[in-house]
């Protein structure tokens, strides 16, 4: 669903300390709720109308096809499989075992789910 809207503003681009660009629309009119808040991953650009464009790519979230107490796998959208292990730093001494024993888990389920 698009929404739109036309400002009159004055927009500012500059770098911010970490080197990205930083984009700030100053309407000459503000009103507290003129615009709804919004984050997420896109594209903007500066056209040479003057207007900017920003289209917003929303982020996938993968859901594990399976889930152990700690690894998981994901079948991504993009063609690529996902095998996830995170152990708890008090678990460093384990760290083999565990690998091991879930990483043959989700092996077999991968296998046996193609």
């Amino acid at each position: 669903m698009n929404k739109n809207l036309t400002l009159d503003a004055i927009m500012d681009v500059s770098k911010t300390e970490t080197g990205m660009d930083y984009v700030q629309v100053l309407p000459t009119n503000p009103r507290a709720g003129l615009v709804q808040p919004f984050h997420g991953r896109g594209y903007g650009q500066l056209l040479s109308n003057g207007t900017f464009d920003f289209t917003r790519r929303p982020r996938k979230k993968l859901k594990p096809a399976l889930k152990l107490p700690h690894s998981s796998v994901s079948y991504g959208t993009d063609g690529y499989d996902r095998y996830i292990f995170t152990l708890p730093s008090e678990q460093r001494y384990e760290f083999y075992r565990l690998l091991v024993d879930e990483a043959t888990k989700a092996g077999m389920f991968v296998t046996l789910n193609n």
